[in-house]
């Protein structure tokens, strides 16, 4: 998979997407600006709008009925959230919160999504096959969470983390994860601790298994 996954049959989907290159929608295009720890929509909000992440990163997710968090998407600049509105979603289902103090998202509302997919054929098919490949992502992180071995757990991430982001090494046939994420972020979308993953990730360092980076993953060829 391409490292943005904006991309679809070399469409640049976020390029056709956002008003702001059209002068027809410049009057009705507008960005909103974040702060850590805010909120873009909370669950039951109304889903009229669509969302394009400009700057900074978000936190998709919904609290269960027993009060506890659940992280599903943290996403990053270019990628799309609130989809659900174009396949008629009345009412949010889940969260969406700043997670940088610098946060802007392209709004869009929902009458020019409608014109856009009329008007393009080629964004229309690329807007539903990456809701159709948000949806098999939403249901591979749930499986992972369902692991209770929390290194389990890692390493199955790690697997969705190499098929979005990383690339074989031509020489040493390691495969190279460059990724957006914060240990943090990380620890979030698997349910553990930062003291937990931390340990994990030493364990799996000293085993020869990977090497983690800030910005860099290696899985080594076994």
């Amino acid at each position: 998979m391409n490292n943005s996954i904006w991309f679809f049959d070399n469409i640049d989907v976020f390029q056709i997407l956002c008003p702001h290159k059209f002068t027809e929608y410049k009057k009705d295009h507008s960005f909103n600006y974040f702060k850590k720890g805010d909120y873009i929509y909370f669950e039951d909000d109304i889903a009229n709008k669509v969302f394009l992440v400009n700057s900074g990163k978000i936190k998709v997710g919904y609290i269960t009925e027993d009060g506890d968090e659940i992280t599903t998407a943290i996403l990053s600049k270019g990628q799309i959230f609130g989809e659900k509105a174009i396949l008629g979603q009345e009412k949010r289902n889940e969260f969406a919160q700043a997670l940088d103090n610098e946060v802007s998202t392209c709004v869009v509302s929902l009458d020019i999504i409608h014109d856009l997919l009329r008007q393009n054929t080629e964004f229309s098919i690329s807007i539903y096959k990456f809701i159709g490949y948000r949806f098999k992502k939403l249901e591979r992180r749930l499986q992972i969470m369902l692991f209770k071995d929390a290194k389990t757990r890692l390493l199955e991430f790690l697997k969705e983390l190499a098929d979005d982001y990383g690339f074989k090494n031509a020489v040493s046939g390691d495969t190279v994860i460059k990724h957006p994420f914060t240990q943090k972020d990380i620890a979030s979308l698997i349910g553990l601790s930062r003291p937990i993953l931390n340990i994990l990730i030493n364990e799996l360092q000293d085993e020869k298994v990977l090497t983690f980076e800030r910005k860099q993953i290696i899985l080594y060829k076994n």
